[in-house]
């Protein structure tokens, strides 16, 4: 019968304890002890059960679990008579940097020494014996949160040192979101510092211990090597494309509509699947996030954003609302239900991320906002080749509300400038677009090197995202998507074909084109759409000529003009 469907429960023992909701993953247990790899490192999205498989991995080998057969009867590792013998009989260390989310380096510093001060309290009976030196003891009670940098990156090693003199055993040591404080150092500005921090902790903890038997560690990225791992050559990486462990984090379809049927939601099959299945790892297809899966049974059947909605996504707003204007053509295909094509590294550098447009795509997919549809081989070099697209519906609504947020600042202006609009008040238009403009537009740069000459184009790319976003009900957003700088041509149709269409071209002044004032660049863009008959694809799909409105948009620096085409049906 199925448990409790209790929210953010995360320690294994209180799951098997309390009677509360469990999907069987014990075999993980099996596969990855004898894999016997010296270290694992598995990226999977957050809230995909990495906490609860560490926790469960802590409960099996721990002795400090010794004699607590129990928390497995009747799953699946206790079928393994060969295991059961294993249960409870090594040290373990288990550490979690999820809460280290610090502004500063020394902060930072001073959360991660704080979580090292604690496991050493927990473990102060090594201090009762006479395991330990007196210079040993010495060095213990030196473990506290205003060590030094070099002395926390060395901690674990010597913890390791001690506990397997104590027990007569290698330990095992397990990190929990490793990667967590590495993202606030490269949203704050402190990068350097703390690379340089985790290369020594990273080797004296999992390289250079020869006290340990089994590291495992999990996180949603896969920093590069060269940032962090430099000196781990016995590292086995497991990222979401890869085989191995692939049921193991998440629920599969299985698991999700045996768990609907036993709590009277199987009617609300297809919708779960519409609203939080399209999860990949490796070759295995339809996994669900635990999260929103939990939360939906928990609201009796509520459908929203829960996984979405379950931490910040300051890192992938900055990184879509201060990208290219390509990054933001893809972003209109995505919510559209369309896909792309692009070349990935798995590895996150993050000093790329403003650089590198396929860092960014790389990151959405091991966050789990993207999903692969397709990998294909391509040239003599076999380069991979990923088909990408968003997710499910969740992550849908996840960035329409994260770009519908761009324009808070501006919220009266910008619903008056789509009224204006939809009312062919072209005096309005200009008045609200200029205030849009003025209080928003450095809003799209990438903040940390803001550049004059892009904010244009950053501008009205974000805009646009915002009308496919605000008008998706009434509207498809079609754009011409094409590379260059100052002219970019955008068609709103409508989904009734008896509504009012529109066509704009947005550019910015030129000298070189011969534009002296904001009304000559507009009259150009206004030309511009005759030239090319930009009307001929919405006539074709059945727009009556007198229902298609058609717009010039010209930008200098922060002000805008636009101009209605002379139109006698108006």
């Amino acid at each position: 019968m199925l448990g409790k469907a209790a929210i953010g429960v995360q320690s294994f023992e209180d799951i098997r304890t309390r009677n509360i909701f469990y999907v069987d993953k014990t075999n993980f247990i099996k596969e990855w002890w004898e894999k016997e790899d010296s270290v694992t490192l598995i990226t999977r999205p957050r809230r995909f059960g990495k906490t609860l498989n560490l926790s469960m991995i802590e409960c099996f080998f721990s002795n400090k679990y010794a004699d607590r057969g129990e928390l497995f009867e009747g799953l699946s590792i206790w079928g393994e008579t060969c295991f059961r013998a294993l249960q409870g009989t090594y040290p373990v260390i288990f550490l979690s940097f999820a809460k280290v989310k610090a502004a500063a380096y020394e902060d930072m510093k001073y959360s991660i020494s704080k979580t090292i001060s604690d496991i050493y309290e927990q473990n102060r009976f090594l201090l009762e014996n006479n395991i330990l030196s007196d210079n040993e003891k010495k060095y213990f009670e030196n473990i506290q949160p205003e060590m030094s940098a070099s002395a926390a990156a060395e901690s674990i090693n010597a913890l390791s040192n001690f506990l397997s003199r104590y027990h007569g055993k290698k330990v095992i040591i397990l990190l929990d979101e490793y990667d967590a404080p590495m993202q606030e150092a490269w949203l704050s500005g402190y990068w350097d510092e703390a690379a340089q921090f985790f290369r020594s902790f990273f080797n004296a903890s999992f390289k250079t211990n020869p006290y340990m038997l089994r590291g495992l560690i999990t996180g949603v990225t896969r920093i590069s090597k060269e940032s962090v791992f430099s000196d781990l050559n016995n590292l086995e990486v497991i990222t979401t494309t890869s085989e191995k462990y692939a049921p193991y984090f998440g629920f599969t379809e299985q698991e999700v509509f045996q768990a609907l049927e036993e709590t009277g939601l199987g009617c609300e099959k297809q919708g779960v699947k519409d609203w939080y299945d399209g999860f990949t790892f490796g070759n295995v297809t339809d996994i669900y996030n635990p999260w929103s899966i939990t939360n939906f049974i928990s609201k009796k059947g509520e459908y929203d954003t829960y996984w979405a909605d379950s931490s910040g996504n300051g890192l992938i707003n900055a990184l879509i609302r201060g990208g290219s204007a390509n990054v933001k053509k893809i972003m209109e295909r995505l919510l559209q239900g369309e896909s792309f094509e692009a070349e990935l590294d798995e590895q996150i550098i993050f000093d790329q991320l403003e650089k590198d447009e396929n860092a960014v795509w790389s990151l959405l997919l091991a966050t789990g906002y993207l999903k692969v549809t397709r990998l294909e081989r391509r040239g003599r070099l076999l380069k991979k080749i990923y088909v990408l697209r968003l997710t499910n519906m969740e992550i849908e609504s996840m960035f329409t509300k994260m770009i519908g947020g761009w324009f808070q600042s501006s919220q009266p202006e910008y619903n008056e400038f789509i009224h204006a609009l939809l009312h062919d008040n072209i005096k309005k238009m200009n008045t609200f677009m200029n205030k849009v403009a003025l209080n928003t537009f450095s809003f799209f740069d990438s903040g940390n090197k803001p550049s004059q000459a892009a904010e244009p184009e950053r501008f009205y790319h974000g805009f646009v995202l915002g009308m496919a976003v605000d008008l998706a009900d009434r509207y498809r957003i079609r754009s011409n998507r094409e590379s260059g700088y100052g002219r970019y041509d955008i068609m709103l149709e409508p989904l009734n074909k008896t509504e009012k269409a529109f066509i704009f071209e947005f550019k910015a002044t030129n000298p070189d084109d011969n534009e002296k004032t904001l009304e000559d660049t507009a009259e150009s863009a206004l030309a511009q759409i005759e030239e090319k008959k930009y009307e001929t694809d919405l006539t074709a799909l059945g727009i009556a000529p007198e229902n298609i409105r058609k717009y010039g948009f010209a930008f200098e620096g922060k002000h805008c003009l636009i101009k209605k085409a002379s139109d006698k049906y108006i």
